[in-house]
């Protein structure tokens, strides 16, 4: 959600990429469904696993309970954003996830373009 979310807010300003350290095998329906009332469309996309190259080459990285799982570079700036997983979760209940993710991606991006 977050990638979809700061693509659409920063365009081909910013580069944005989405992986994670536990990968599902598809993306949760009702992640799609929400994300498509807000105009992103995540249908043609899959989970894809985080890998050292992708941290390597980040400026900022924005992980959601990693842990110990994401690679950890000196330089690079990490943010640990405290959300619940909305795997497995209702549309009802993922709406304020995506909600609170949007909020804070649009600070970051004000942020990052401000820079």
């Amino acid at each position: 959600m977050a990638a979809g979310l700061l693509a659409k807010r920063a365009g081909d300003r910013i580069v944005v990429h989405s992986a994670g350290s536990a990968p599902a095998e598809e993306i949760n329906p009702a992640v799609v469904e929400v994300m498509r009332e807000v105009g992103v469309d995540l249908s043609r996309e899959f989970p894809k696993p985080l890998t050292t190259e992708a941290v390597e080459g980040s400026d900022v990285v924005i992980t959601m309970g990693c842990g110990d799982a994401c690679p950890i570079f000196p330089g690079k700036r990490y943010l640990d954003w405290d959300l619940p997983d909305p795997s497995g979760l209702p549309v009802d209940e993922v709406r304020p996830i995506r909600d609170e993710i949007d909020r804070r991606i649009r600070a970051l991006a004000d942020e990052l373009l401000e820079a």
